[in-house]
């Protein structure tokens, strides 16, 4: 098991981008709105709309464990039923007792890019059946979405490694060699 504990950094990293985050968390504009994130009511607004857009945590930890598992598998842990306990008794009860901090990171994030109307309209939508529908279905699209990642990256690696190569010859240089 000592060669599985290097491995762990990297697994949990994995697992933190496993956690589903709406649309609007991964198209953030590159300048911060005026709006400050420290104004207090203005991070409750966002921590409201935060916790509604995650759904159910439990529901949504459990949704990854299967994930979770296979990526324990990917990272050197063979036996599906030693990832299994792993996730169940190592990831998901670490994750869970962190959840708020995860929360709060995200509130925070939000309340320095949206202002408070617009966290306000966005919790109007969360709390709408369509909104909760939209939470509950997070977890099973943040995998699809991972999921379709990786295929399109896949697809592009032949190209880019080729682009690369061409690249890497084209400024001669050779293993070991810096950046000029």
């Amino acid at each position: 098991m000592p060669n599985h504990l290097g491995r762990i950094a990297p697994i949990v990293a994995g697992l933190c981008l496993c956690l589903p985050l709406p649309s609007a968390a991964l198209a953030q504009p590159a300048a911060p709105v005026a709006q400050p994130a420290s104004d207090p009511a203005t991070l409750k607004v966002a921590r409201d709309v935060v916790a509604q857009m995650q759904g159910d945590r439990t529901t949504t930890l459990n949704a990854m464990a299967a994930p979770m598992a296979g990526m324990m598998q990917q990272m050197g842990i063979k036996e599906a039923d030693r990832a299994q306990v792993i996730v169940k008794e190592a990831v998901l009860p670490l994750l869970t007792a962190h959840y708020d901090e995860l929360l709060d990171i995200q509130a925070r994030s939000f309340a320095g890019v949206l202002t408070k109307e617009d966290l306000q309209a966005i919790g109007t939508f969360y709390g709408s059946p369509a909104g909760r529908r939209l939470a509950a279905a997070q977890p099973q699209l943040a995998q699809a979405q991972m999921t379709g990642t990786t295929q399109w990256m896949q697809g592009l690696m032949p190209e880019m490694q080729t682009k690369i190569v061409q690249i890497i010859k084209t400024r001669g240089w050779g293993p070991g060699d810096k950046p000029k």
